[in-house]
């Protein structure tokens, strides 16, 4: 449920899909929120999409009705940083490319309070490297969100080599303010913890697939019904207990292993839609086709079931905001 209590006022800067979700759920727990983007195109559809996001967080997520109405008058959209100078906590929510991070970095440490936090939401950019040319480094710590980002309890907390314990406890903290169940990564590697479990995975189903053991259907197919069952309620490590133990599965890993890939280079599937310039739904092309009615039904129906996960998350592992 929301706070309709709470005026803490908060930036989210970016726009794009996970930016409005960012900013859908500060405002659905009470934040005001600023919101900065240098396109008003960007604005215009964040605007739309803030208010579908809205009413999912009152309709799906039982959040107070009030909310469908009254977000905007804690909305404040800008083209500039001029409105972050009394926020107490941003979110950098652009393009995943460092120099246009780092631009934005320089912007807000020339307006910000040396006290405030500023998450950078990134899947695979290093936080130590985005710190290396920050005036005040320990503030600065990776923020991994999800999509959609209203709805999900996924957040990854990101240590750089600079950040602070003050500051990831101060991320943690909200994390838990905003509904999220957060995941610190104690050292900046990589992917972090899901993308690298993730690639791994991804890696092996690209595997198969160029093995011609199983078409692109038979794999969603099989993993849709096998890890689509127990990944929502417990990780890899605790299924391995649930379902025989550690000495079981050594038994069989040790005749499995040896036939995963393990290569470094980008599977040969994957380099040649890429090349091809398959961006998924997005353009409707990918390992499917895709019509736009197809693509639009597919977001649906993820967007629906990532409420009935939250839903179910919040049954079986109820959230201790006050936990900090």
């Amino acid at each position: 449920m929301s706070d309709q209590s709470n005026n803490q006022r908060v930036a989210v800067v970016g726009l794009g899909l996970l930016g409005r979700g960012i900013a859908a759920c500060f405002l659905g727990h009470g934040f005001n929120v600023v919101a900065i983007d240098r396109s008003q195109e960007q604005h215009a559809e964040a605007r739309k999409q803030l208010a579908i996001m809205m009413g999912e967080l009152v309709e799906l997520g039982g959040f107070n009705p009030q909310v469908r109405d009254e977000w905007t008058t804690r909305y404040t959209a800008a083209t500039d940083f001029s409105s972050v100078k009394d926020c107490s906590f941003v979110v950098e929510s652009v393009t995943e490319d460092i120099a246009t991070k780092e631009a934005v970095f320089d912007s807000l440490e020339n307006l910000l309070s040396a006290t405030t936090v500023i998450a950078t939401n990134t899947s695979a950019i290093p936080i130590s490297q985005l710190q290396l040319r920050r005036k005040i480094p320990a503030r600065f710590v990776g923020m991994h969100w999800a999509e959609p980002a209203h709805s999900t309890r996924f957040m990854e907390l990101i240590r750089g080599e600079k950040t602070s314990d003050e500051t990831l406890q101060t991320a943690a903290a909200m994390a838990r303010r905003l509904g999220k169940e957060p995941c610190i990564c104690q050292k900046d590697i990589p992917g972090f913890i899901v993308n690298r479990i993730g690639y791994a995975m991804y890696r092996e189903a690209l595997n198969v697939l160029q093995s011609g053991l199983a078409d692109a259907e038979t794999i969603d197919c099989a993993m849709r019904n096998a890890f689509g069952l127990w990944a929502s309620v417990c990780g890899p490590l605790r299924w391995i207990d649930l379902t025989g133990g550690p000495e079981l599965y050594a038994k069989a890993m040790q005749h499995v292993l040896p036939s995963l890939s393990n290569s470094a280079k980008l599977p040969a599937p994957m380099q040649q839609l890429a090349a091809e310039g398959a961006r998924g739904i997005t353009n409707g092309r990918g390992f499917y086709s895709y019509t736009p009615e197809e693509a639009h039904r597919w977001e649906e129906l993820y967007r629906r079931h990532a409420w009935r996960v939250a839903e179910m998350h919040n049954q079986y592992f109820p959230l201790n905001k006050t936990n900090e």
